[in-house]
């Protein structure tokens, strides 16, 4: 049930006739009964979610089409692997007719083409699982430990190789996955040494030079730390005694003359008493210290795609926007402002979530394939990370300032936080102006009783820690801000370094393959930890899709429905140099600042507004 021509006419409630009012709560309780709360999914719960995905929330035609752009060439790098051709051929000519005949669709013809489309979507997924069933089915430990890491590298068969498999290996490479790769969030200044991590001064010189010392160095605020220490639930359930996630932490120093993040030692365990502490090297003199070295920093980096996967991506913006989305459809009538703002960020995201909910994180996905731990407690410790995800503490300026990073001047190199601000900021000034448009003073806030509902849902059945009741347009401006962000930007942060960067498994990924990684001295015996190569196949080619998926930019507002006509209809928002105009030339500096930034570092270009989506779609 839907309200009439709602985008044209955005109103709030207090604002309405009476005779309207009505209409509003008449359609609101039709929508209550297509988005449900439930926290009982056995895979994800407690955590709130939609109990089904509603029609009107299934993906677009073209974003099906997007999909199967993306995954044909995914298959045929695993037919290639698996050699069996099967039904790819069918496949293929499907999407070329399908690509023909959307070009030319027209208004009410479109249909026959939406359930073709869907059908050649479930024959190439169904396709690509029995692809990844047949490879998980062979014996691969010979040709892993003859070939070595080149046994990984030959996987990328008709795919492109990531640039990543040539410099994983290197410190700096290993540093720059703190500030530029999948997981930027975990990241944290040293103010005083750590009691769980008694590094020496001795150790300290060792690595940044007898010039320097451990003391000076958090005094002149150049010491970072990586602490992985929310793991410890994985820690204490691993799937077997060779396959397992560890809990390090990774300690991280800028040298006295110069601004590059560099790796100083790895503490292999939360407890200093019974985990020994690896110090970092530059060179294969001492082969077994380079090797065990080499071991440290995997099983940082398992470490490190536990906490992204589970934590800074599913559980931070996946899940964390899932309660708002279903708050929004139940709380805020369609000629809402804020639901009309806040619909198009929420496209897709209860259909992948669905998705992921029933098949990623389920026993027996991928995740319990390619993770360590057991997956009843993988899925408990996502759990808990978004429930107990503080809202406010977790805006970016909030959360860069609460780990000691936003000051430029000493952390200079740190791409996501610079970037990230850039789009923060420019999502902040079209949120402001957006809700002036509508909220003439503070007090309209205050009165607006369908606000007042969305609040009180999302933070009791949506369950989102911190979240309290709005009062003044700025707090409005900034929650909406940090929604969006999440949506768009923080996103595209953590989903799209999937694909150059932890689609290859040497690099990282879910799981230690042996007991005692502390142990490792040989060449050898570090291949052998690595995942086999039947599961490294089985990630690169998710990932590949998980972090190959654009669909809808951000600041490119449409409707779901096809011939996907312009979302904002009032006049106040879309007219020539208003708050839209603005939020768009915004983000076109952006992506000039972007790129020039680019020509001075290695290349960040996840949160160039280009390839930021609206919406968590994928």
């Amino acid at each position: 049930m839907s309200l009439l021509f709602p985008r044209k006419h955005p109103s709030l409630p207090q604002n309405d006739t009476p005779a309207l009012q009505a209409k509003r709560k008449w359609q609101l309780a039709h929508s209550r009964l297509s988005y449900v709360w439930d926290d009982q999914n056995p895979n994800v719960g407690p955590v709130p979610m939609a109990k089904s995905v509603p029609k009107e929330a299934t993906p677009t035609l073209t974003w099906s089409v997007n999909v199967i752009r993306v995954l044909i060439p995914i298959v045929e790098n695993l037919v290639a692997n698996v050699k069996d051709e099967l039904q790819l051929a069918e496949v293929q000519s499907h999407l070329s007719e399908i690509t023909q005949a959307l070009e030319a669709a027209k208004v009410g013809a479109h249909w026959p083409l939406i359930t073709h489309t869907s059908h050649t979507l479930k024959d190439l997924v169904a396709l690509f699982q029995d692809l990844v069933k047949k490879e998980l089915q062979q014996e691969s430990s010979q040709e892993q430990q003859e070939l070595g890491v080149q046994a990984y590298r030959d996987q990328f068969k008709t795919l492109d190789l990531p640039s990543v498999a040539d410099v994983f290996t290197q410190n700096q490479s290993f540093a720059r996955y703190r500030i530029a790769g999948p997981n930027p969030m975990l990241i944290k200044r040293l103010t005083e040494p750590m009691a769980s991590f008694p590094l020496s001064d001795t150790d300290f010189k060792q690595v940044m030079g007898n010039d320097d010392s451990l003391a000076k160095a958090i005094t002149d605020k150049r010491v970072y730390v990586v602490d992985y220490k929310e793991l410890s639930v994985l820690v204490d359930h691993p799937q077997a005694a060779n396959k397992r996630v560890f809990a390090p932490i990774a300690l991280f120093a800028v040298a006295k003359t110069g601004s590059e993040l560099c790796p100083v030692a790895i503490q292999m365990g939360q407890d200093a008493a019974h985990s020994p502490t690896v110090l970092a090297v530059t060179d294969t003199q001492d082969a077994a210290a380079f090797w065990q070295w080499q071991a440290a920093m995997s099983t940082v980096q398992v470490a490190d795609g536990n906490y992204h996967e589970l934590f800074v991506h599913l559980g931070r913006t996946h899940l964390l926007n899932e309660a708002f989305a279903v708050a929004t459809e139940r709380e805020l009538a369609q000629n809402h402002p804020v639901n009309i703002l806040l619909t198009p960020h929420f496209e897709g995201t209860l259909f992948i979530n669905n998705s992921a909910a029933g098949s990623l994180i389920a026993a027996g996905g991928p995740i319990e394939s390619i993770f360590g731990a057991q997956i009843s407690a993988t899925q408990k410790a996502a759990a808990l990370d978004r429930l107990s995800l503080d809202f406010y503490a977790y805006m970016l300026p909030n959360d860069l300032a609460a780990r000691g990073v936003a000051d430029k001047d000493y952390l200079s190199d740190y791409p996501y936080r610079d970037d990230a601000q850039l789009v923060w900021d420019a999502i902040a000034t079209w949120s402001k102006h957006y809700v002036e448009v509508y909220y003439q003073n503070d007090a309209a806030v205050v009165n607006d009783y369908e606000l007042a509902k969305w609040v009180s849902a999302v933070a009791t059945q949506g369950a989102v820690t911190g979240f309290k009741a709005i009062e003044s347009r700025p707090q409005l401006a900034e929650v909406l801000t940090m929604i969006i962000f999440t949506a768009s930007a923080q996103h595209a942060a953590v989903n799209f370094p999937q694909k150059p960067l932890m689609s290859f498994a040497p690099a990282l990924t879910g799981a230690t393959w042996c007991e005692a990684p502390s142990a490792i001295t040989t060449q050898a015996q570090w291949i052998a930890n690595m995942a086999p190569l039947q599961k490294s196949l089985q990630q690169l080619s998710l990932l590949q899709i998980l972090g190959g998926v654009y669909y809808r930019q951000l600041g490119d507002y449409q409707t779901n429905n096809f011939p996907y006509f312009d979302w904002f209809e009032d006049k106040q928002i879309t007219q020539s140099g208003g708050p839209l105009a603005q939020f768009k030339s915004s983000l076109a500096s952006i992506e000039t600042t972007i790129n020039a930034r680019n020509q001075h570092r290695p290349e960040y270009n996840v949160l160039l507004p280009s390839k930021i989506p609206v919406s968590i779609n994928i």
